[in-house]
């Protein structure tokens, strides 16, 4: 007898025929976001306008971050030796790990760990006590808080207010906030805020995305930046030069509104 056949539940492909979980891609085409898209292909189902709206603004909100991080000069890196558009982004890529953008599966789990742990809102200041505490003990910093750079993420801001308002901040951002909160009181007052990934984090699991594919929507956002840091790499440097992660100064538009 035959081997049963193994099973995916991602994509049929038939002649002149393409269905991403049930839905014909030429229906699809022109009618929702690719953020929406991106939701379908994860999670199985088409968002609600209000998740594909968050969904989008979080895609939105990592897509680049300058010249300096580790991915983008890894990116740049390799696209100055000639290496083609593929492997200079994949090298990008491959640098975005546990201590740059990849905090946000680390970030859902310290909050759904804390979330098991509190019954009620009311046990949450404990519970988060209790994780942070055992991360102290650990020597281990909490994923998620903190920037090199930014004092108050505007990223951070934006994606809380947007959830707010299409009513899906819920217990996860509070636990962020809570968590927030005990890091600043823990080092005398000095603030320790929530940074885009650990956003990122709450919003994930606002939404029941499992933290083993949290760090993907990252790696989706990136992307787009990589491949523009390589195009810029590769058209206005010369080859095989020595690449300062500082000595660099933006001369791109001034800053501006949308229309």
């Amino acid at each position: 007898m035959p081997e049963e056949k193994w099973k995916t539940a991602i994509t049929e492909i038939k002649p002149n025929r393409i269905v991403l979980r049930g839905y014909p891609i030429a229906d699809l085409m022109g009618r929702i976001s690719f953020a929406q898209a991106v939701y379908l292909a994860l999670k199985g189902e088409l968002p609600t306008p209000e998740v594909g709206r968050l969904v989008d603004a979080i895609l939105v909100s990592s897509i680049d971050h300058g010249a300096s991080p580790p991915s983008a000069l890894a990116a740049r890196t390799v696209a100055s030796t000639g290496a083609d558009l593929n492997a200079a982004v994949a090298a990008g890529v491959l640098a975005i790990n546990r201590f740059h953008g990849g905090a946000i599966e680390e970030g859902q789990r310290l909050l759904l760990e804390i979330a098991r742990r509190a019954v009620t809102e009311a046990d949450e200041p404990k519970a988060i006590r209790e994780v942070l505490e055992g991360l102290k003990a650990q020597g281990k910093r909490a994923s998620g808080f903190g920037h090199r750079l930014h004092t108050s993420d505007p990223r951070t801001a934006r994606l809380f207010a947007l959830a707010a308002e299409l009513g899906l901040a819920g217990r996860f951002v509070r636990i962020a906030r809570g968590m927030e909160k005990a890091l600043a009181e823990a080092a005398g007052g000095k603030s320790l805020p929530i940074n885009v990934d650990g956003a990122i984090a709450a919003l994930l699991c606002e939404l029941g995305i499992p933290p083993e594919i949290g760090n993907a929507f990252f790696i989706i956002s990136r992307v787009p930046g990589l491949v523009a840091h390589v195009h810029e790499e590769k058209t206005r440097m010369k080859p095989m030069r020595k690449i300062d992660p500082e000595d660099f100064e933006y001369d791109g538009p001034p800053e501006r509104k949308l229309p």
